[in-house]
C-alpha cells in the first residue's frame, strides 16, 4: 500500500496560516496596495470571486497584453504578495511548539512520517520550520531523512543556520535527470515555495488563474506535477488530503483520473467534511442543480473524512484519531 499526502492553506492553518479569504484581509493593508488605487479596487472586485488570485490573475494577463502600462501594478501586487508570505513564515517561529500534545504515538511528526510521499499546494515554510529541521522523519526510524527533488540550497543564502531549510533560498539543480534518494520522504511543493527562485533570479511561485499555463514554463514543477499523477496512479494508492478546498482544475483532473480509473481511494480532512465536493459546486445553490465531476468522484473513491482540525485530532480527541488513523489500516 502507499500511502499519500496533499495539503493545502487548510493545513498551515492549525498553527495559524492566512486561508485565501485572510490573504485580501492581509494584502489590502499592505503599502504596496494602499498606494495604488487601481489594486485596491479590484482587490474588492475580486474578493468574492476568485480572491486575490483571480485579482493576480488579471494582473497577471494585463501585462502580457499590455506591460508598458501594468508593470507597476504587477510588482505592486507581487511585493505584497512577498510581504504577506514573509510575515506568516516570519510567524511561525513565535511557536514554541509544533506538536499539540507529548505523547510521541500521537504526534503529528510521527504521523507525517508515515507517508511515503507528501506533496503540498502551500508556498509558506511551516514544514521547513517543524518537521524538516527537526529531523522526524530520521528519528521516527523510518526515513533517512527529507528530500526536495531537484532542488539545491543556494550558496550563502542562509540569514542565521545553513542547516536551515527555511532560512535558505533554493533554486532547481542544472542535472535535469531528477530525482531523490529512496531512503529519503519526498516533500514536493508542487506550486513552488516562497523560498524557492527560478535560475534567473526571479521567485519561483506558481498563483493566479494560470497555474496549469505556469508550471509547464518550468521543466522542475512539470516533473513534479508527472510525479504527482504517477503516484495517485499506483493501484494500491490511497491519499489523505488536509486543507485543499479542491478549486484548482488541474489537481482535480488528476484526482478525479486516479479515482476513476485506478481506483484511488481518498480521505479528507476538511471543516466541510464529506461535504467538501458538493459545496464547491457552482450550482449548489442554484435552481437547477448539475452533479459535478469532484462529487462524482468523491462518491467513488471517498474511504472517510473528518470535519475536525488538527489541534482536534492530535490533542485529547481519541475518538477521531483513531478514526482518521484507520486510513493506514
Amino acid at each position: 500500500m502507499s500511502y499519500l499526502l496533499l495539503t493545502g492553506a487548510g493545513f498551515s492553518r492549525n498553527w495559524g496560516g492566512w486561508l485565501a479569504s485572510e490573504a485580501f484581509e492581509y494584502l489590502i493593508g499592505c503599502p504596496e496596495i494602499a498606494r495604488n488605487s487601481y489594486l485596491q479596487e479590484l482587490l474588492w472586485k475580486c474578493q468574492s470571486s476568485g480572491g486575490f488570485e483571480n485579482a493576480l490573475a488579471i494582473v497577471q494577463a494585463n501585462f502580457k497584453r499590455d506591460p508598458q502600462n501594468h508593470t507597476n501594478h504587477l510588482q505592486d501586487i507581487s511585493n505584497a504578495v512577498s510581504r504577506m508570505f514573509a510575515d506568516m513564515n516570519r510567524g511561525y517561529l513565535d511557536h514554541t511548539d509544533f506538536e499539540f500534545q507529548a505523547a510521541r504515538e500521537r504526534t503529528v511528526g510521527e504521523f507525517l512520517a508515515r507517508f511515503n510521499v507528501i506533496f503540498t499546494l502551500n508556498q509558506d515554510l511551516l514544514l521547513e520550520h517543524y518537521y524538516i529541521d527537526r529531523d522526524t522523519p530520521m528519528t521516527s526510524g523510518r526515513w533517512g531523512g527529507t528530500a526536495l527533488p531537484g532542488m539545491m540550497p543556494i550558496p550563502g543564502s542562509a540569514i542565521h543556520d545553513q542547516r536551515s531549510w527555511a532560512e535558505r533560498s533554493w533554486t532547481p539543480s542544472p542535472d535535469r535527470n531528477y530525482g531523490w534518494d529512496k531512503r529519503c520522504q519526498p516533500y514536493f511543493k508542487l506550486h513552488g515555495s516562497s523560498n524557492w527562485q527560478e535560475t534567473h533570479g526571479g521567485p519561483m511561485l506558481i498563483m493566479g488563474g494560470n497555474k496549469i499555463l505556469e508550471i509547464g514554463l518550468s521543466p522542475l514543477l512539470s516533473w513534479y506535477h508527472q510525479v504527482f499523477e504517477e503516484q495517485l496512479s499506483q493501484p494500491d494508492a490511497r491519499l489523505m488530503v488536509i486543507g485543499y478546498g479542491f478549486r484548482d482544475e488541474h489537481i482535480n483532473h488528476v484526482l478525479m483520473r486516479a479515482i476513476r480509473h485506478r481506483g484511488l481511494q481518498l480521505f479528507v480532512i476538511a471543516p466541510e467534511g464529506g461535504d467538501i465536493a458538493r459545496r464547491v459546486n457552482p450550482t449548489d445553490t442554484a435552481a437547477i442543480r448539475v452533479k459535478s465531476d469532484v462529487e462524482e468522484a468523491f462518491q467513488r473513491g471517498l474511504m472517510g473524512a473528518s470535519r475536525r482540525s488538527m489541534r482536534e485530532i492530535f490533542g485529547g480527541d481519541s475518538i477521531e484519531f483513531n478514526k482518521v488513523m484507520r486510513f493506514f489500516e
